[in-house]
């Protein structure tokens, strides 16, 4: 823990990217399935990275399972690289599946670990419904028109984005606390 407090800075940077990412597909003009499968790869990826990131600050089962879930990420990613062709309906189910998983995910997370010096644990827990909630609306029939898919992408870089800014704070803090034995 306090090797992976001491990098909390890496959090941070991770979190920038993932503001940026979502500041970019809210600008551009996505029209495109191709366009649509390959942003959704990209974030994918990053996705994994990031879950990967986590794999290096965690111990224990959590390990285990943010190593599964980087595992995931990646190869939805690289699905949408290799099959950018796809239809809407399959992107959708794609981030339908992609909602639950994170924000069950964050929500078991959160709850399994009871605030031992994080002030973030309520924001962590409202972003993991908010990704729930989104997830169970992707996964509905709302005429998966292009401009609803950028949305989604988009909610995901700004979650992830919103996610890494609360675990540097908290790593952050853990790094300041004294270590009581």
């Amino acid at each position: 823990m306090e090797a992976a407090a001491q990098l909390w800075w890496i959090k941070l940077i991770t979190a920038a990217g993932w503001l940026l990412l979502s500041v970019i597909v809210f600008r551009f003009d996505w029209s495109t399935v191709s366009a649509l499968s390959i942003l959704f790869g990209i974030v994918m990826i990053g996705a994994a990275v990031t879950e990967g990131l986590n794999v290096a600050t965690t111990s224990g089962w959590w390990r285990i399972a943010y190593l599964l879930l980087a595992i995931a990420f990646a190869v939805i990613g690289i699905v949408a690289f290799v099959n950018p062709g796809g239809t809407f309906k399959a992107l959708a189910a794609v981030m339908s599946f992609y909602f639950i998983i994170a924000g069950g995910f964050r929500i078991a997370t959160t709850l399994a670990r009871p605030a031992e010096g994080e002030h973030f644990s309520w924001l962590m827990l409202f972003v993991g419904i908010a990704e729930l909630l989104l997830g169970f609306w992707a996964a509905g029939d709302f005429g998966h028109r292009a401009v609803l898919l950028v949305v989604w992408v988009g909610a995901v870089a700004l979650a992830r984005g919103f996610t890494d800014i609360f675990v540097a704070f908290a790593l952050r803090g853990a790094r300041d606390e004294p270590l009581v034995v």
